[in-house]
């Protein structure tokens, strides 16, 4: 059995298996050792994979061959030590010059990049849900930009650990071929070897060429996907419906005052078995493997967002266990994913509309009518003549304080808009706009909307079409007298959609 396979989605997924394939990769064995004939005869070639082809077969064999020739001629290899040099010490020092002192900069470069990726991520899963909006969207773009970076620093590592496996194969023994050809050259006796070791250097000339031309081909399919995966990862990444794997983290409550921490584990899903597995992972102690859990799904709950400070949190139950796991996903999009596969659903929430008032939710009752009788009176009382009606917002702090004040049923009767100069026409417009974007549905609600826009549509006596002095406006032209145009400018306020209508021509 070879090593295992790699593949450039396992950069992505990151998980612990990945890591430990990677430091094997690296690690391998060494080329040379004091006592060369020996080193030979227990060297053996790694390779990618279930099973070897004739060439590599022939290859790795080859060594086993080259040591029963040196078994003969160790006594003379003082001898010759000036003169190998050029031929096969060189040749091996560029080797591991250029190909592995590249490895050991492309696994600084890695290793450096997933200390910054994963601590980084740390923080981010660490934030409050609790912070502005701006500053965990400014955070969600940053994370992005560093994962991007780490994935490509991955790829790229992983790429050059297979070119130096598959190097390896000819790179270290065409010049081994330079040297015996040299016994031979120097050591009369040898003639009679080579004659006989003849046919066998022709067959493995060939099947290095064979090797070299195989790798050269495959070297740019291989250069050719990667450079396709880091265009579009998630097509390449696709998962079974029936198996989600990932990163999650698990909490564990402990008792007061210490509260609960996250622990990072490596989780996978099997639909078809309802199989739930996790281990626990430590980056920072080494890559350090915990004991695997398994368990049997019973449900999956997305978190309510008032009942946790972490952000992407859902709750998972199991068959024969006590208790709730509460999960965090990364982002938002991996903990759909998650619920995805493992058919979650919302969490049910029981408020009555006592609570739904207090709370400061809009509704378009008889307060909620009163409020918008309100603020529009105001607004044709005392803002007709100004600029900019609806378009200049007024000062936030301002208008949530007179939402609060509108939505209060103690404060809003005796709240006075149309002549008081607390409260200006720009505040009364935004705190308007602001209370009909917070309604549950829209003024023309979707069921009627369609009915609306249907008759502007088939109309037969009527054209639809944009305005092109006036962006964002349709125009409704009358097929019988073009001059007549009804103009239309659609705007939104919230889910609300209003509509100015111009004269007719």
């Amino acid at each position: 059995m070879g090593l295992q396979p790699l593949e450039f989605s396992h950069c992505y997924l990151d998980s612990p298996t990945f890591r430990e394939r990677l430091k094997i990769l690296w690690t391998g064995k060494s080329f040379i050792s004091r006592k060369f004939s020996h080193s030979l005869a227990e060297f053996s070639f790694e390779f990618i994979g279930d099973a070897e082809t004739d060439d590599e077969r022939s290859i790795d064999e080859s060594l086993q061959e080259f040591a029963a020739f040196l078994r003969n001629l160790e006594d003379q290899r003082e001898l010759m030590a000036l003169n190998i040099r050029e031929a096969f010490i060189k040749p091996l020092d560029k080797f591991r010059k250029e190909q592995l002192g590249a490895a050991k900069e492309e696994k600084k470069k890695y290793e450096k990049e997933t200390d910054k990726y994963y601590s980084g991520l740390e923080k981010y899963v660490g934030l409050s849900a609790k912070k502005k909006d701006a500053q965990l969207s400014e955070r969600d773009t940053h994370l992005e930009h560093v994962r991007q970076n780490y994935h490509e620093m991955s790829l790229e590592y992983v790429c050059k650990l297979q070119e130096i496996q598959e190097r390896k194969k000819f790179e270290f023994v065409e010049p081994m071929l330079s040297f015996f050809q040299m016994l031979f050259t120097f050591y009369h006796h040898g003639y009679e070897l080579a004659k006989d070791f003849n046919h066998y250097k022709t067959e493995l000339h060939l099947n290095i060429q064979n090797a070299r031309n195989r790798f050269d081909g495959a070297r740019s399919e291989v250069e050719e996907l990667m450079q396709k995966i880091k265009k579009n990862p998630q097509e390449h990444m696709r998962m079974s419906s029936s198996v989600m794997e990932g990163y999650l983290y698990l909490q564990e409550k402990r008792a007061v005052p210490f509260g609960s921490t996250w622990v990072k584990h490596y989780c996978s899903y099997r639909k078809e078995t309802k199989k739930f597995t996790m281990v626990p992972f430590d980056q920072k102690a080494g890559g350090k493997i915990g004991e695997e859990d398994e368990f049997t799904l019973q449900s999956c709950t997305r978190k309510k967002s008032d009942t946790v400070e972490k952000r992407f949190c859902f709750d998972i139950e199991a068959v024969d266990r006590q208790g709730v796991f509460t999960m965090q996903a990364v982002t938002e999009g991996d903990r759909k994913l998650w619920m995805e596969a493992m058919d979650g659903t919302e969490p049910v929430y029981l408020i009555n509309k006592t609570d739904l008032r207090r709370e400061g939710y809009a509704q378009l009752d008889s307060m909620g009518f009163n409020i918008i009788k309100k603020c529009i009176h105001a607004i044709e009382t005392r803002g007709l003549n100004d600029q900019g009606l609806y378009r200049v917002a007024g000062v936030s702090s301002k208008v949530q304080r007179l939402v609060n004040l509108l939505m209060d049923p103690k404060t809003c009767d005796d709240l006075d808009l149309s002549s008081s100069p607390e409260w200006e026409v720009k505040t009364i417009t935004s705190a308007l706009k602001q209370y009909l974007r917070s309604l549950p549905e829209p003024l023309m609600t979707h069921k009627l909307f369609g009915e609306f826009i249907l008759p502007a549509s088939s109309s037969p006596c009527f054209q639809l079409s944009p305005t092109p002095s006036f962006p964002g406006a349709i125009e409704l032209r009358d097929w019988d007298l073009p001059q007549n145009i009804l103009t239309f400018q659609i705007c939104s306020l919230g889910n609300t959609v209003y509509r100015k209508v111009s004269k007719w021509k």
